[in-house]
């Protein structure tokens, strides 16, 4: 029987995750399985730092490129999709190094994240036309209304988590708390395996550096072309996409509502912001897990 057994490397953006996971997995004969947010979508390169096609040639890497970039990834097909992965590579004898810093995705390896609400097509594709009609603040609104003892931790901001919230308090009579309640009894997609996890932290002035040089390289590189193309292709069909670091100021240097002269700085700023955000989750979400840098993760 193959191991069932999976390493996770995550950290925050620009912290040098992808070079540390390639030389730990030639080390150790593993295959790599994304959890990044953004990676599924073809064409989004340059602005999510994807593995290069010479750094997926030294390593096979999974769940990258899968759906074109209007279409949205859900969270429970991701699961399915790295359980069968996962299992795919340890039966081939190979380790299996899971990698990013998508705190929503990295869920997937450490606790439930399905349940069994079923949403009907019809539901979904009429909280969409809401949504495209009334705009975000009504769908909360809305949502609000259903929960009158108030929407506890959730995003209002995001389009999709909202969306999926409203459709599941619709497809179910269930408050999100009484959701929650039974989401919690739900087994972990992961469960029977043996999951470590490795944090990789790079001292702040650092990270600094790394952001400024990380946005710099892609904006050299044809960020700007990117996205126009991928705009033509239904990038703002996909809310997760659209708003996207890189993305959305991208969008919004091109609808004239930032300057192309101040592109990379407005990157990096919501860079940074993401950094923090990241920080706080990876400190209260994540269970207790050792934190270093690349050499200390060498050495696990």
């Amino acid at each position: 029987m193959s191991e069932r057994r999976l390493r996770i490397l995550t950290g925050c953006t620009a912290a040098g995750k992808t070079a540390a996971a390639l030389e730990w997995a030639e080390r150790h004969r593993a295959e790599i399985l994304s959890c990044d947010s953004l990676l599924f979508y073809r064409g989004m390169d340059l602005g999510t730092a994807k593995p290069t096609a010479a750094e997926r040639q030294r390593v096979p890497h999974h769940l990258i490129d899968l759906l074109p970039v209007a279409e949205a990834m859900d969270i429970g097909r991701y699961a399915q999709l790295a359980l069968r992965c996962a299992e795919d590579v340890a039966a081939r004898g190979n380790a299996v190094l899971v990698v990013g810093g998508s705190g929503f995705y990295l869920q997937t390896f450490l606790r439930p994240v399905v349940d069994d609400v079923a949403v009907s097509a019809e539901l979904r594709a009429d909280v969409a036309a809401s949504l495209a009609r009334e705009g975000l603040a009504a769908l909360v609104t809305r949502l609000e209304r259903l929960n009158p003892a108030g929407l506890g931790a959730l995003d209002t901001a995001n389009p999709r988590r909202v969306t999926r919230a409203l459709e599941r308090c619709l497809a179910s009579g269930l408050t999100l708390e009484q959701l929650a309640q039974a989401f919690a009894a739900q087994p972990a997609v992961f469960a029977g395996w043996d999951v470590q996890l490795f944090e990789l932290v790079v001292s702040p002035a650092e990270l600094e550096r790394r952001i400024d040089r990380r946005v710099e390289e892609m904006l050299v590189a044809g960020l700007v072309a990117e996205v126009t193309r991928l705009r033509a292709e239904g990038l703002e069909r996909n809310p997760s996409a659209a708003r996207a670091i890189g993305y959305r100021e991208t969008l919004a240097m091109l609808d004239g509502a930032v300057s192309p002269g101040a592109l990379g700085a407005t990157i990096a700023a919501s860079t940074r912001a993401l950094v923090k955000k990241q920080r706080t989750w990876f400190r209260t979400q994540l269970p207790a897990h050792p934190r270093g840098s690349a050499q200390d993760f060498r050495l696990m």
